[in-house]
């Protein structure tokens, strides 16, 4: 009766991970469309209207700082009432900041679009606290790659979102709106659909029915079993003491293991080397005197190298390991740092291949952090420590956009390019160090 009961557990599991996943998938998709928005214009629509080079990374400070203050309520919300609230709020006050965007770009207030651009990044945080939604009924050996269906899904939506920008750009002056106004049009839309897609589709909640299983296991386990003959060599002391394991209990602390802390030092640092390039580059090709067009198309492949791999970095990350992988980010973020910093501000091609590698280098880093994460996690506390685990994601990412402006503007984007790569580096000697407590 007990391998019955395991058995149908386990179907049940199986069967609400896959509906998991096409749910987060479709979310997935409509979101990264919105994330696109402010990734390709929003430090040229900060220019703009700040009318300093300096400034344009302010956009990104801004609604990654507000990706912060999301990913901690999303993470919280998400204790108490699952993921399909969480998410599905977050979505929401995505769209609702993109619209804000809108209108303050349509009138010139700044103000108003420093409070839109913090709003704006709930729909960043959800974006990414998604990928969480997959792995809470996926088995230890698969999680790498239920996270790279969840991020992979993200590529439809970004690629689209910047090789776009010129035909929405010219809706928007259709509709009066300045052009690089268009892009979060569309975000409003993605994000709002995202939400509702996430609330109406989510059900059974992941994450709630992850703990149902998890707590009617450890019930199973403690349950007093019916007397049984056994050899004499073996007296029921014995049986019990050997083959009888103390179920967890459900009152008892939930921390996060070490592996937590090392998944979110490699996330964090490589969002910060990841946003700082890629905010600037923007500005710096305009400057090159590269038109809308090109930007989009630069921005839209290094977003694609940021997603489109996932599939195959989740599996090597569940077949290769959590560490070796992380590694790689380190050195893959090294070279696109090198190759932004040597190449022509007129070379497309080598723009091209250091925005690639920018986001291939983020791509393994973000999931190889993230399976230690979930890997040290139980579910009873799993969303409150990845979204405080999110939050130092998304400062430093805030504080990459913000030092990229600044560096740029006292120095050159090829220092900046240099700078990152040199702080990715960084982490293979912390992972030398960390490695055998993971």
């Amino acid at each position: 009766m007990e391998e019955s009961l395991a058995e149908s557990t386990e179907a049940l599991r199986a069967r609400v991970q896959r509906r998991t996943l096409r749910v987060v998938v479709a979310g997935q998709v409509l979101g990264g469309a919105g994330l696109a928005a402010g990734v390709t214009v929003g430090a040229l629509l900060a220019q703009q209207l700040l009318g300093s080079e300096g400034l344009a990374g302010v956009p990104t400070a801004l609604f990654t700082l507000g990706s912060a203050g999301a990913a901690y309520g999303i993470g919280r919300l998400s204790q108490r009432h699952g993921r399909r609230i969480g998410l599905g709020l977050g979505f929401g006050l995505g769209g609702l900041g993109a619209v804000g965007v809108v209108v303050a770009a349509a009138t010139g207030w700044v103000p108003l679009l420093l409070v839109s651009l913090l709003v704006y990044g709930a729909g960043t945080a959800t974006n990414l606290q998604a990928r969480y939604a997959g792995t809470d009924l996926a088995p230890a050996t698969a999680r790498g790659r239920a996270i790279s269906v969840a991020l992979v899904a993200t590529t439809l939506g970004a690629v689209a979102g910047p090789n776009l920008v010129e035909p929405l750009g010219r809706l928007a002056v259709g509709l009066g709106l300045p052009a690089l106004a268009g892009p979060f049009l569309l975000a409003a839309v993605a994000y709002s659909a995202a939400g509702l897609v996430l609330v109406t589709l989510l059900s059974p909640d992941p994450l709630l029915l992850a703990r149902e299983l998890e707590e009617s296991t450890s019930a199973a386990a403690a349950a007093p079993t019916p007397t049984v003959p056994t050899p004499a060599a073996r007296t029921p002391a014995a049986l019990t003491r050997d083959d009888a394991d103390p179920a967890p209990s459900r009152s008892a602390p939930s921390r996060a293991g070490s592996g937590a802390w090392v998944g979110a030092t490699i996330m964090v640092v490589t969002q910060m080397a990841m946003v700082a390039v890629m905010t600037m580059t923007p500005v710096h090709m305009r400057a090159h005197h590269h038109d809308l067009g090109d930007i989009g198309l630069v921005i839209g492949l290094h977003i694609a190298a940021m997603y489109l791999p996932s599939l195959l970095t989740g599996a090597l990350v569940d077949r290769v390991g959590r560490v070796p992988m992380a590694v790689a980010a380190g050195l893959v973020l090294l070279a696109a740092g090198l190759t932004a910093a040597l190449a022509p501000g007129d070379s497309m091609p080598l723009l091209v291949l250091a925005l690639v590698l920018l986001g291939l280098g983020w791509n393994l880093g973000l999931i190889s952090g993230t399976a230690l994460v979930v890997d040290a996690t139980t579910p009873a506390a799993r969303p409150r420590v990845q979204g405080s685990v999110d939050v130092l994601v998304a400062l430093s990412g805030a504080g990459g956009g913000v030092l990229s402006g600044l560096v740029v503007g006292a120095s050159s984007y090829a220092v900046l390019g240099l700078g990152a790569g040199l702080l990715s580096l960084a982490l293979v000697p912390v992972l030398a160090l960390t490695a055998r407590r993971v």
